[in-house]
Protein backbone atom coordinates (compact mmCIF):
# COMPACT_ATOMS: atom_id res chain seq x y z
CA UNK A 1 0.00 0.00 0.00
CA UNK A 2 1.03 3.56 -0.53
CA UNK A 3 2.21 5.50 2.51
CA UNK A 4 -0.13 8.52 2.04
CA UNK A 5 -1.37 8.93 5.58
CA UNK A 6 -0.08 11.58 7.93
CA UNK A 7 -0.02 9.19 10.86
CA UNK A 8 3.51 8.31 11.93
CA UNK A 9 3.54 4.66 12.80
CA UNK A 10 7.09 4.57 14.17
CA UNK A 11 6.08 6.91 16.99
CA UNK A 12 3.35 4.57 18.11
CA UNK A 13 5.30 1.35 17.67
CA UNK A 14 8.73 0.90 19.19
CA UNK A 15 10.76 -1.20 16.76
CA UNK A 16 13.72 -1.45 19.09
CA UNK A 17 11.86 -4.04 21.20
CA UNK A 18 12.47 -6.56 18.38
CA UNK A 19 15.82 -8.24 17.84
CA UNK A 20 16.15 -7.03 14.28
CA UNK A 21 15.28 -3.49 15.32
CA UNK A 22 17.87 -3.57 18.03
CA UNK A 23 20.54 -4.49 15.44
CA UNK A 24 19.45 -1.98 12.78
CA UNK A 25 18.74 1.08 14.90
CA UNK A 26 21.85 0.76 17.05
CA UNK A 27 23.68 4.11 17.13
CA UNK A 28 27.17 2.57 16.77
CA UNK A 29 26.28 1.09 13.38
CA UNK A 30 25.70 4.53 11.92
CA UNK A 31 29.12 5.72 13.02
CA UNK A 32 30.83 2.60 11.64
CA UNK A 33 29.06 2.98 8.33
CA UNK A 34 29.98 6.64 8.09
CA UNK A 35 33.61 5.79 8.83
CA UNK A 36 33.49 3.12 6.14
CA UNK A 37 32.11 5.56 3.59
CA UNK A 38 34.73 8.15 4.47
CA UNK A 39 37.56 5.60 4.24
CA UNK A 40 36.22 4.25 0.96
CA UNK A 41 35.97 7.76 -0.47
CA UNK A 42 39.50 8.63 0.62
CA UNK A 43 40.84 5.33 -0.76
CA UNK A 44 39.01 5.87 -4.03
CA UNK A 45 40.47 9.36 -4.36
CA UNK A 46 43.97 8.05 -3.62
CA UNK A 47 43.53 5.18 -6.12
CA UNK A 48 42.47 7.66 -8.80
CA UNK A 49 45.92 9.28 -8.59
CA UNK A 50 47.89 6.03 -8.65
CA UNK A 51 50.02 5.45 -11.79
CA UNK A 52 48.52 3.32 -14.55
CA UNK A 53 50.47 2.01 -17.53
CA UNK A 54 48.60 2.42 -20.78
CA UNK A 55 48.67 -0.69 -22.99
CA UNK A 56 47.69 -1.80 -26.44
CA UNK A 57 46.28 -5.29 -26.34
CA UNK A 58 46.28 -7.80 -29.15
CA UNK A 59 45.68 -11.45 -29.87
CA UNK A 60 47.69 -13.74 -32.07
CA UNK A 61 49.63 -16.96 -32.11
CA UNK A 62 53.13 -18.36 -31.89
CA UNK A 63 55.14 -18.45 -35.12
CA UNK A 64 58.80 -18.38 -36.12
CA UNK A 65 61.04 -15.38 -36.53
CA UNK A 66 62.52 -16.41 -39.90
CA UNK A 67 60.12 -17.17 -42.78
CA UNK A 68 62.07 -20.27 -43.83
CA UNK A 69 61.60 -21.77 -40.34
CA UNK A 70 57.81 -21.84 -40.54
CA UNK A 71 55.81 -24.97 -41.35
CA UNK A 72 55.76 -25.59 -45.07
CA UNK A 73 54.34 -27.94 -47.63
CA UNK A 74 56.37 -29.66 -50.34
CA UNK A 75 54.96 -29.59 -53.86
CA UNK A 76 55.97 -31.37 -57.02
CA UNK A 77 56.89 -29.13 -59.97
CA UNK A 78 55.71 -31.83 -62.40
CA UNK A 79 52.56 -33.96 -62.53
CA UNK A 80 52.83 -37.62 -61.65
CA UNK A 81 51.65 -40.37 -59.37
CA UNK A 82 52.90 -41.66 -56.03
CA UNK A 83 55.23 -44.63 -56.61
CA UNK A 84 56.90 -45.19 -53.22
CA UNK A 85 57.14 -43.60 -49.76
CA UNK A 86 60.44 -43.62 -47.87
CA UNK A 87 59.23 -41.94 -44.64
CA UNK A 88 56.22 -41.93 -42.39
CA UNK A 89 54.52 -39.20 -40.40
CA UNK A 90 56.57 -38.06 -37.41
CA UNK A 91 59.94 -39.07 -38.86
CA UNK A 92 62.86 -36.69 -38.62
CA UNK A 93 64.58 -36.00 -41.95
CA UNK A 94 67.80 -34.28 -42.86
CA UNK A 95 68.22 -31.85 -45.71
CA UNK A 96 68.41 -33.80 -48.98
CA UNK A 97 66.81 -36.99 -47.63
CA UNK A 98 64.42 -38.67 -50.09
CA UNK A 99 60.82 -38.48 -48.92
CA UNK A 100 59.01 -40.18 -51.79
CA UNK A 101 59.39 -41.26 -55.41
CA UNK A 102 56.90 -40.34 -58.10
CA UNK A 103 56.23 -41.95 -61.47
CA UNK A 104 55.67 -40.24 -64.83
CA UNK A 105 52.16 -39.93 -66.25
CA UNK A 106 52.71 -37.87 -69.42
CA UNK A 107 53.04 -39.86 -72.63
CA UNK A 108 56.00 -37.94 -74.07
CA UNK A 109 58.14 -38.77 -71.02
CA UNK A 110 57.28 -42.46 -70.53
CA UNK A 111 60.35 -43.78 -72.41
CA UNK A 112 62.80 -45.06 -69.73
CA UNK A 113 65.78 -44.33 -72.05
CA UNK A 114 64.58 -40.84 -72.99
CA UNK A 115 67.60 -39.03 -71.52
CA UNK A 116 70.12 -41.42 -73.11
CA UNK A 117 68.52 -41.21 -76.55
CA UNK A 118 68.31 -37.46 -76.40
CA UNK A 119 72.02 -37.44 -75.54
CA UNK A 120 72.71 -39.53 -78.64
CA UNK A 121 70.80 -37.01 -80.75
CA UNK A 122 72.89 -34.22 -79.26
CA UNK A 123 76.13 -36.06 -80.06
CA UNK A 124 74.98 -36.80 -83.62
CA UNK A 125 74.07 -33.19 -84.28
CA UNK A 126 77.34 -32.07 -82.71
CA UNK A 127 79.14 -34.36 -85.20
CA UNK A 128 77.30 -32.64 -88.05
CA UNK A 129 78.45 -29.35 -86.63
CA UNK A 130 82.07 -30.55 -86.78
CA UNK A 131 81.58 -31.65 -90.42
CA UNK A 132 80.26 -28.23 -91.34
CA UNK A 133 83.24 -26.63 -89.63
CA UNK A 134 85.59 -28.79 -91.69
CA UNK A 135 83.70 -27.96 -94.90
CA UNK A 136 83.85 -24.24 -94.12
CA UNK A 137 87.58 -24.53 -93.41
CA UNK A 138 88.12 -26.39 -96.72
CA UNK A 139 86.18 -23.74 -98.64
CA UNK A 140 88.16 -20.98 -96.98
CA UNK A 141 91.38 -22.73 -98.02
CA UNK A 142 90.00 -23.09 -101.55
CA UNK A 143 89.13 -19.39 -101.66
CA UNK A 144 92.62 -18.53 -100.46
CA UNK A 145 94.18 -20.79 -103.13
CA UNK A 146 91.99 -19.27 -105.86
CA UNK A 147 92.94 -15.77 -104.75
CA UNK A 148 96.64 -16.67 -104.87
CA UNK A 149 96.24 -18.34 -108.28
CA UNK A 150 94.33 -15.31 -109.52
CA UNK A 151 97.14 -13.04 -108.43
CA UNK A 152 99.70 -15.19 -110.26
CA UNK A 153 97.58 -15.42 -113.40
CA UNK A 154 96.93 -11.71 -113.37
CA UNK A 155 100.61 -11.05 -112.88
CA UNK A 156 101.43 -13.36 -115.81
CA UNK A 157 98.80 -11.71 -118.02
CA UNK A 158 100.06 -8.29 -116.96
CA UNK A 159 103.58 -9.30 -118.00
CA UNK A 160 102.27 -10.41 -121.41
CA UNK A 161 100.47 -7.10 -121.69
CA UNK A 162 103.68 -5.21 -120.94
CA UNK A 163 105.54 -7.39 -123.44
CA UNK A 164 102.92 -6.59 -126.05
CA UNK A 165 103.31 -2.89 -125.34
CA UNK A 166 107.08 -3.11 -125.62
CA UNK A 167 106.81 -5.12 -128.87
CA UNK A 168 104.50 -2.45 -130.30
CA UNK A 169 107.06 0.19 -129.44
CA UNK A 170 109.80 -1.90 -131.04
CA UNK A 171 107.74 -2.55 -134.17
CA UNK A 172 106.84 1.13 -134.33
CA UNK A 173 110.55 2.03 -134.33
CA UNK A 174 111.26 -0.58 -136.97
CA UNK A 175 108.37 0.81 -139.06
CA UNK A 176 109.82 4.29 -138.82
CA UNK A 177 113.22 2.92 -139.87
CA UNK A 178 111.58 1.11 -142.80
CA UNK A 179 109.83 4.31 -143.83
CA UNK A 180 113.15 6.17 -143.65
CA UNK A 181 114.86 3.48 -145.74
CA UNK A 182 111.99 3.69 -148.26
CA UNK A 183 112.39 7.43 -148.51
CA UNK A 184 116.14 7.04 -149.06
CA UNK A 185 115.60 4.29 -151.64
CA UNK A 186 113.09 6.42 -153.52
CA UNK A 187 115.49 9.38 -153.49
CA UNK A 188 118.39 7.23 -154.75
CA UNK A 189 116.20 5.64 -157.45
CA UNK A 190 114.98 9.01 -158.70
CA UNK A 191 118.51 10.44 -158.73
CA UNK A 192 119.96 7.41 -160.54
CA UNK A 193 117.14 7.45 -163.10
CA UNK A 194 117.73 11.16 -163.73
CA UNK A 195 121.44 10.58 -164.17
CA UNK A 196 120.73 7.65 -166.53
CA UNK A 197 118.52 9.91 -168.64
CA UNK A 198 121.36 12.42 -168.74
CA UNK A 199 123.69 9.63 -169.83
CA UNK A 200 125.74 9.65 -166.70
CA UNK A 201 124.50 6.32 -165.29
CA UNK A 202 124.00 2.99 -166.90
CA UNK A 203 120.67 1.24 -167.15
CA UNK A 204 122.04 -1.42 -164.85
CA UNK A 205 122.43 1.04 -162.03
CA UNK A 206 118.83 2.13 -162.50
CA UNK A 207 117.63 -1.48 -162.29
CA UNK A 208 119.63 -2.06 -159.12
CA UNK A 209 118.12 1.01 -157.48
CA UNK A 210 114.62 -0.08 -158.62
CA UNK A 211 115.16 -3.53 -157.08
CA UNK A 212 116.41 -1.99 -153.88
CA UNK A 213 113.36 0.32 -153.77
CA UNK A 214 111.02 -2.61 -154.20
CA UNK A 215 112.79 -4.52 -151.40
CA UNK A 216 112.51 -1.49 -149.13
CA UNK A 217 108.77 -1.18 -149.91
CA UNK A 218 108.29 -4.89 -149.10
CA UNK A 219 110.12 -4.46 -145.81
CA UNK A 220 107.87 -1.49 -144.98
CA UNK A 221 104.75 -3.53 -145.67
CA UNK A 222 106.12 -6.42 -143.59
CA UNK A 223 106.96 -4.06 -140.74
CA UNK A 224 103.43 -2.62 -140.88
CA UNK A 225 102.04 -6.15 -140.62
CA UNK A 226 104.28 -6.81 -137.64
CA UNK A 227 103.07 -3.64 -135.97
CA UNK A 228 99.44 -4.60 -136.57
CA UNK A 229 100.14 -8.07 -135.18
CA UNK A 230 101.78 -6.55 -132.09
CA UNK A 231 98.78 -4.30 -131.56
CA UNK A 232 96.54 -7.33 -131.93
CA UNK A 233 98.66 -9.14 -129.33
CA UNK A 234 98.17 -6.16 -126.99
CA UNK A 235 94.43 -6.40 -127.43
CA UNK A 236 94.56 -10.14 -126.82
CA UNK A 237 96.64 -9.58 -123.66
CA UNK A 238 94.05 -7.16 -122.34
CA UNK A 239 91.23 -9.56 -123.17
CA UNK A 240 93.14 -12.36 -121.43
CA UNK A 241 93.62 -10.16 -118.36
CA UNK A 242 89.90 -9.42 -118.18
CA UNK A 243 89.09 -13.09 -118.81
CA UNK A 244 91.30 -14.17 -115.92
CA UNK A 245 89.67 -11.62 -113.63
CA UNK A 246 86.17 -12.72 -114.64
CA UNK A 247 87.03 -16.44 -114.43
CA UNK A 248 88.56 -16.29 -110.98
CA UNK A 249 85.96 -13.86 -109.72
CA UNK A 250 83.34 -16.41 -110.71
CA UNK A 251 85.26 -19.24 -109.06
CA UNK A 252 85.88 -17.27 -105.85
CA UNK A 253 82.27 -16.05 -105.73
CA UNK A 254 81.04 -19.62 -106.16
CA UNK A 255 83.35 -20.83 -103.39
CA UNK A 256 82.22 -17.98 -101.14
CA UNK A 257 78.58 -18.82 -101.90
CA UNK A 258 79.24 -22.44 -100.93
CA UNK A 259 80.99 -21.24 -97.78
CA UNK A 260 78.04 -19.00 -96.88
CA UNK A 261 75.66 -21.91 -97.49
CA UNK A 262 77.79 -24.11 -95.25
CA UNK A 263 77.90 -21.41 -92.59
CA UNK A 264 74.12 -21.02 -92.79
CA UNK A 265 73.69 -24.77 -92.44
CA UNK A 266 76.15 -24.73 -89.57
CA UNK A 267 74.17 -22.01 -87.79
CA UNK A 268 70.97 -23.99 -88.28
CA UNK A 269 72.68 -27.11 -86.97
CA UNK A 270 74.09 -25.13 -84.05
CA UNK A 271 70.58 -23.90 -83.21
CA UNK A 272 69.30 -27.47 -83.38
CA UNK A 273 72.17 -28.61 -81.14
CA UNK A 274 71.36 -25.87 -78.63
CA UNK A 275 67.70 -26.84 -78.71
CA UNK A 276 68.57 -30.51 -78.23
CA UNK A 277 70.98 -29.64 -75.40
CA UNK A 278 68.22 -27.59 -73.77
CA UNK A 279 65.82 -30.51 -74.17
CA UNK A 280 68.47 -32.91 -72.84
CA UNK A 281 69.09 -30.69 -69.79
CA UNK A 282 65.34 -30.42 -69.18
CA UNK A 283 65.00 -34.19 -69.36
CA UNK A 284 67.89 -34.63 -66.92
CA UNK A 285 66.37 -32.13 -64.49
CA UNK A 286 62.95 -33.74 -64.88
CA UNK A 287 64.52 -37.14 -64.21
CA UNK A 288 65.92 -35.80 -60.91
CA UNK A 289 62.48 -34.41 -59.98
CA UNK A 290 61.06 -37.91 -59.67
CA UNK A 291 62.53 -38.01 -56.15
CA UNK A 292 61.01 -35.53 -53.69
CA UNK A 293 63.68 -34.52 -51.16
CA UNK A 294 63.60 -32.63 -47.87
CA UNK A 295 64.48 -28.94 -48.36
CA UNK A 296 65.81 -28.65 -44.77
CA UNK A 297 66.10 -30.51 -41.49
CA UNK A 298 62.70 -31.13 -39.96
CA UNK A 299 59.87 -33.48 -39.09
CA UNK A 300 57.25 -34.97 -41.38
CA UNK A 301 53.93 -33.63 -40.12
CA UNK A 302 51.39 -35.03 -42.53
CA UNK A 303 51.22 -36.86 -45.85
CA UNK A 304 48.63 -34.84 -47.76
CA UNK A 305 48.48 -37.35 -50.64
CA UNK A 306 49.19 -40.75 -49.18
CA UNK A 307 48.05 -43.57 -51.44
CA UNK A 308 50.32 -45.48 -53.82
CA UNK A 309 49.33 -44.76 -57.40
CA UNK A 310 47.42 -41.54 -56.63
CA UNK A 311 47.95 -38.96 -59.35
CA UNK A 312 48.43 -35.25 -58.81
CA UNK A 313 49.00 -32.09 -60.80
CA UNK A 314 52.07 -29.89 -60.81
CA UNK A 315 52.23 -27.59 -57.79
CA UNK A 316 49.85 -29.74 -55.75
CA UNK A 317 50.75 -30.19 -52.07
CA UNK A 318 52.19 -33.62 -51.26
CA UNK A 319 53.56 -33.53 -47.70
CA UNK A 320 53.80 -31.08 -44.80
CA UNK A 321 57.11 -30.60 -42.98
CA UNK A 322 58.06 -28.67 -39.83
CA UNK A 323 61.66 -27.39 -39.63
CA UNK A 324 63.68 -28.80 -36.73
CA UNK A 325 65.71 -25.67 -35.98
CA UNK A 326 63.76 -22.48 -35.51
CA UNK A 327 63.48 -19.38 -33.36
CA UNK A 328 60.07 -18.70 -31.88
CA UNK A 329 58.21 -15.45 -32.32
CA UNK A 330 54.66 -14.16 -31.86
CA UNK A 331 52.49 -12.56 -34.48
CA UNK A 332 49.79 -10.42 -32.93
CA UNK A 333 47.07 -8.29 -34.48
CA UNK A 334 46.16 -4.79 -33.24
CA UNK A 335 43.41 -2.36 -34.14
CA UNK A 336 44.16 0.29 -36.79
CA UNK A 337 43.55 2.98 -34.13
CA UNK A 338 46.44 1.61 -32.04
CA UNK A 339 48.93 1.12 -34.88
CA UNK A 340 50.56 4.61 -34.65
CA UNK A 341 51.35 3.92 -30.97
CA UNK A 342 53.61 0.96 -31.78
CA UNK A 343 57.26 1.26 -32.77
CA UNK A 344 59.98 -1.23 -33.61
CA UNK A 345 62.05 -2.13 -30.55
CA UNK A 346 59.33 -1.48 -27.94
CA UNK A 347 58.72 -3.91 -25.07
CA UNK A 348 55.66 -6.16 -25.02
CA UNK A 349 54.31 -8.62 -22.46
CA UNK A 350 52.99 -11.94 -23.80
CA UNK A 351 50.64 -14.46 -22.19
CA UNK A 352 50.68 -17.90 -23.83
CA UNK A 353 47.67 -20.20 -23.92
CA UNK A 354 48.13 -23.12 -21.55
CA UNK A 355 50.49 -21.26 -19.19
CA UNK A 356 48.76 -19.89 -16.06
CA UNK A 357 49.10 -16.17 -15.64
CA UNK A 358 47.74 -13.34 -13.53
CA UNK A 359 47.65 -10.23 -15.66
CA UNK A 360 47.14 -6.67 -14.47
CA UNK A 361 46.86 -4.54 -17.55
CA UNK A 362 47.78 -1.28 -15.85
CA UNK A 363 50.44 -2.74 -13.54
CA UNK A 364 52.62 -5.04 -15.67
CA UNK A 365 55.30 -5.19 -12.98
CA UNK A 366 53.05 -7.14 -10.62
CA UNK A 367 51.68 -9.46 -13.34
CA UNK A 368 52.62 -13.11 -13.09
CA UNK A 369 53.09 -15.67 -15.83
CA UNK A 370 53.79 -13.24 -18.69
CA UNK A 371 56.93 -13.25 -20.83
CA UNK A 372 58.91 -10.42 -22.32
CA UNK A 373 59.07 -9.64 -26.04
CA UNK A 374 59.98 -6.77 -28.30
CA UNK A 375 58.60 -5.57 -31.63
CA UNK A 376 60.76 -6.47 -34.64
CA UNK A 377 58.38 -5.75 -37.53
CA UNK A 378 55.10 -3.91 -38.13
CA UNK A 379 53.07 -4.72 -41.22
CA UNK A 380 52.11 -1.69 -43.31
CA UNK A 381 49.12 -3.32 -44.99
CA UNK A 382 45.96 -4.35 -43.19
CA UNK A 383 45.20 -8.06 -42.87
CA UNK A 384 42.04 -9.83 -43.91
CA UNK A 385 40.74 -9.69 -40.32
CA UNK A 386 40.71 -5.88 -40.39
CA UNK A 387 43.76 -5.52 -38.12
CA UNK A 388 47.46 -4.91 -38.55
CA UNK A 389 50.00 -7.66 -37.99
CA UNK A 390 52.91 -7.07 -35.59
CA UNK A 391 55.80 -9.54 -35.22
CA UNK A 392 57.37 -10.00 -31.77
CA UNK A 393 60.69 -11.64 -30.88
CA UNK A 394 61.80 -12.85 -27.41
CA UNK A 395 63.22 -10.10 -25.21
CA UNK A 396 66.89 -10.98 -24.52
CA UNK A 397 66.76 -9.03 -21.23
CA UNK A 398 63.81 -11.06 -19.92
CA UNK A 399 63.56 -14.74 -18.90
CA UNK A 400 63.35 -17.30 -21.68
CA UNK A 401 60.11 -18.48 -23.19
CA UNK A 402 58.83 -21.96 -22.22
CA UNK A 403 60.63 -24.90 -23.87
CA UNK A 404 57.37 -26.75 -24.47
CA UNK A 405 55.94 -23.87 -26.50
CA UNK A 406 54.98 -24.90 -30.03
CA UNK A 407 54.24 -23.05 -33.24
CA UNK A 408 50.54 -22.28 -33.59
CA UNK A 409 49.77 -21.80 -29.89
CA UNK A 410 47.57 -18.84 -29.00
CA UNK A 411 48.96 -15.72 -27.35
CA UNK A 412 47.66 -12.48 -25.85
CA UNK A 413 49.91 -9.44 -25.93
CA UNK A 414 50.13 -6.14 -24.06
CA UNK A 415 52.28 -3.40 -25.57
CA UNK A 416 53.43 -1.03 -22.81
CA UNK A 417 52.92 2.70 -23.38
CA UNK A 418 53.07 5.74 -21.08
CA UNK A 419 52.28 5.89 -17.33
CA UNK A 420 49.19 8.04 -16.56
CA UNK A 421 46.93 8.48 -13.48
CA UNK A 422 44.01 6.08 -13.11
CA UNK A 423 41.49 8.92 -13.28
CA UNK A 424 42.88 9.93 -16.66
CA UNK A 425 42.59 6.36 -17.94
CA UNK A 426 38.98 6.13 -16.72
CA UNK A 427 38.16 9.47 -18.30
CA UNK A 428 39.83 8.33 -21.57
CA UNK A 429 37.75 5.13 -21.71
CA UNK A 430 34.54 6.95 -20.89
CA UNK A 431 35.14 9.34 -23.79
CA UNK A 432 36.44 6.68 -26.18
CA UNK A 433 39.81 8.39 -26.64
CA UNK A 434 42.90 6.39 -27.77
CA UNK A 435 46.01 6.08 -25.60
CA UNK A 436 48.49 8.94 -25.59
CA UNK A 437 50.51 9.39 -28.74
CA UNK A 438 54.21 9.55 -28.02
CA UNK A 439 57.67 9.09 -29.53
CA UNK A 440 60.07 6.46 -28.11
CA UNK A 441 63.25 7.63 -26.42
CA UNK A 442 65.54 6.16 -29.09
CA UNK A 443 63.69 8.05 -31.84
CA UNK A 444 63.89 11.26 -29.81
CA UNK A 445 67.65 10.80 -29.41
CA UNK A 446 68.08 10.07 -33.11
CA UNK A 447 66.07 13.16 -34.08
CA UNK A 448 68.07 15.29 -31.66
Amino acid sequence: MLNITTNTLHKDVDLKQYDSGKKVFHEKHNSYFNRFLKGFAISGIVILFLPWTQTVSGTGNVTTLQPEHRPQTIQSPIPGQIAQWYVQEGDRVQKGDTILRIAEVKGEYLDPNLVERTGQQVRAKSGSLVSYDEKISALENQITALQQEQELKLEQAQNKLEQAKLKIRSDSIDLQAAETNLSIAETQFNRTKQLQEEGLKAMTDVEEKRLKLQETQAKLISQENKLLASRNDLINARIELNRIRAEYSDKISKARSERSTAQSMRFETEAEVSKLENTFANYEIRDSLYYIKAPQNGYINKAIIGGIGETFKEGEKLVSIMPADYQLAVETFVEPLDLPLLHVGEKVRVQFDGWPAIVFSGWPNISYGTYGAEIVAIENYISTNGKYRVLLAPDPDDHEWPDALRVGSGANTLALLEDVPIWYEIWRHLNGFPPNYYTPENEKAAAK
